[in-house]
């Protein structure tokens, strides 16, 4: 990775430079941090080891939970460590690859949901026909497409950060490092490459959604036409991964559909979808299903 320019590292400004609320958010993101970790992880245990969560949906939530991991693991330890310290500081290298982590964990995230949307489309509108269109050969194909697709994202982010010249200005205000903070600051002009990114993120997440909605319109009709107590459940089903697409896609497309402008609120919505909403994830997931729930019950019985 070759630096054109003479900045080495980025000074943040944090979420807060008030030390009063910074020590409040420090004990509140530690809490939803191991939160996270530990809600996602046992979300991973439970599926992998109960005979009962083997269908196609539980396969993708396992990977959606180890990507809320990860997501989160990008900014989350960086974002509490800089609570409590005076100077935040992130190497140049180190801000390049956080940019990247974080647009290609976040991308994939978008993609698992589309791809869960069209599970559950398939399952309730052809369910005589589910095993066979959504089989694990076409489960491992959809889960290694939305890998690919959020590295293929990523790299193109981060391959028109890394042409930028930095000359000297290297304040960012923000907590994370991210691609409008960085086109701010680098000493030429980022019009179209502000665009361009904007472009790649905004349709994305706007594509993407639209599919969601789509998708779940299908469902509802379907749904309307034929009720029954299987189609309740499923109707739970789908109204837990409604609310995971709401928390997340609404924040995801204030942020990047737009070119590379910054706003004072950006910093909370930023923390909505990199931390609350991989935190409320498992909590969703786990209390609206009762699958999920005696599985959970099974496997802390086992332990103790």
């Amino acid at each position: 990775m070759e630096n054109k320019s003479n900045v080495t590292e980025f000074i943040l400004h944090g979420l807060t430079q008030d030390k009063t609320v910074a020590k409040v958010c420090f004990s509140l993101f530690l809490v939803f941090y191991a939160i996270i970790i530990f809600g996602n992880l046992l979300i991973i245990i439970t599926i992998k080891t109960s005979e009962q969560l083997s269908s196609p949906m539980y396969f993708f939530l396992s990977y959606l939970s180890f990507v809320d991991v990860s997501y989160s693991t990008v900014t989350a330890p960086k974002l509490i460590h800089d609570l409590l310290v005076e100077k935040k500081t992130i190497s140049f290298v180190g801000c390049i690859a956080q940019v990247f982590a974080g647009h290609f964990f976040g991308c994939t995230e978008i993609f698992l949901l589309t791809v869960m949307a069209y599970d559950r489309c398939i399952a309730i509108c052809k369910p005589l026909h589910y095993t066979n269109i959504v089989n694990k050969h076409v489960c491992g194909w959809l889960v290694a497409a939305s890998w690919v697709g959020g590295f293929v994202h990523s790299m193109v982010q981060t391959l028109l950060v890394i042409q930028l010249p930095f000359c000297g200005a290297n304040e960012i205000d923000h907590y994370v490092c991210d691609l409008q903070p960085l086109l701010k600051l680098a000493c030429t002009d980022t019009y179209i490459i502000g665009v361009t990114t904007a472009a790649n993120s905004g349709v994305i997440s706007l594509g993407c959604f639209m599919v969601l909605v789509v998708s779940y319109a299908v469902i509802l009709v379907s749904l309307r036409r034929r009720f029954s107590e299987g189609h309740l459940k499923a109707l739970h089903t789908c109204t837990s991964h409604i609310t995971v697409v709401v928390l997340f896609f609404g924040p995801c497309i204030f942020i990047y559909l737009r070119p590379s402008t910054t706003f004072s609120g950006d910093k909370m919505v930023s923390v909505f979808y990199t931390i609350i909403t991989p935190m409320l994830n498992p909590l969703i997931y786990t209390l609206r299903n009762e699958e999920v729930k005696n599985a959970v019950k099974k496997l802390w019985s086992r332990k103790v």
